[in-house]
């Protein structure tokens, strides 16, 4: 079987069996592909058989990756993929040796996420003008983020249905189809009456019939799901108007939320539960943003500092 058809099997087991977004799929894609026409140029021949593939050429790759200035962030994510390839062709017992796993993934430092403070969420989040249909939008939207922790992506994939307006719950599909149940406050529950009551309906009515989506939450201006992509730029423009608000991005809600959190005395693990982290670790680096921000206030205040 050439190397080709196994990636196309490869790709339909991520597509359909492990259930991975269009966004991981992609990326699974491009990485594979990548390093299949790697081996294509070394090669020098059109066709290559994944059997041939050992840890000597794996290594060569990383090698070129790395000479040609890619980060160490995108060679470890190339590797990875590289891994769940050979793991799948392990399954289906066609090799006995994953090459990858051979492979010493590059120390990567692990970069604080930068976060709004709680004075400049606030003030970001009542950036938009209530007397718009689209305001009162994205109002609901930054409150929601803001109010929940929860992904760009999870919130553009809410439906009605997922939320409960008396016990201020909403329903999240996570990664990995994970579900968890994410409660959210007065403020973030006002801004999005406000917004079903007088605004949604706007955006469906601007939108032929057959097109709407009548399930989805949030609506873009012609009437159907907002993508994450628009979310993104709704919250550029907004970042924009808080003119000294500087390196945050549509992310850094998450952030925020998680920091402040545990500013406030929140248990880690309830914040992990919130955002959705399978393990602890991943939720750990908001324990350090709260460490550095506690040092910087000792240094300013204790006087023998």
């Amino acid at each position: 079987m050439t190397f080709q058809e196994t990636l196309a099997e490869f790709f339909q087991h991520l597509k359909y069996e492990r259930n991975m977004s269009p966004h991981t799929l992609r990326n699974y894609v491009s990485d594979i592909e990548q390093f299949r026409d790697f081996l294509l140029q070394i090669e020098g021949r059109e066709s290559v058989t994944a059997e041939e593939i050992d840890r000597l050429t794996i290594r060569e790759w990383m090698a070129e990756l790395h000479s040609s200035g890619l980060s160490k962030a995108s060679i470890a994510r190339k590797l990875a993929s590289l891994r769940t390839f050979f793991q799948f062709l392990i399954r289906e017992g066609r090799l006995e040796v994953n090459p990858a796993k051979l492979i010493a993934t590059p120390r990567i430092e692990r970069k604080l996420p930068n976060h709004l403070s709680m004075e400049d969420a606030v003030r970001l989040i009542e950036t938009p003008d209530l007397n718009t249909a689209l305001g009162r939008r994205d109002r609901a939207i930054l409150e929601f983020l803001y109010a929940t922790g929860i992904r760009v992506s999870e919130l553009v994939g809410i439906d009605l249905q997922d939320i409960d307006m008396r016990e201020r719950m909403v329903r999240i599909m996570g990664k990995r189809r994970r579900e968890r149940i994410v409660p959210f406050h007065e403020h973030a529950l006002q801004a999005l009456i406000l917004y079903l009551d007088t605004a949604r309906s706007t955006f469906l009515n601007v939108c032929p019939i057959a097109e709407r989506d009548i399930d989805a939450v949030f609506l873009h201006r012609r009437g159907g799901r907002i993508t994450t992509r628009s979310v993104g730029r709704m919250i550029d423009k907004y970042l924009k108007q808080c003119a000294d608000i500087h390196n945050i991005s549509p992310h850094s809600l998450r952030h925020s939320f998680a920091t402040h959190l545990l500013d406030q005395g929140a248990d880690l693990r309830d914040i992990q539960e919130l955002l959705g982290h399978v393990r602890l670790s991943t939720t750990q680096i908001y324990t350090q943003v709260s460490m550095e921000k506690m040092i910087e206030v000792y240094d300013r205040s204790h006087p023998k500092a």
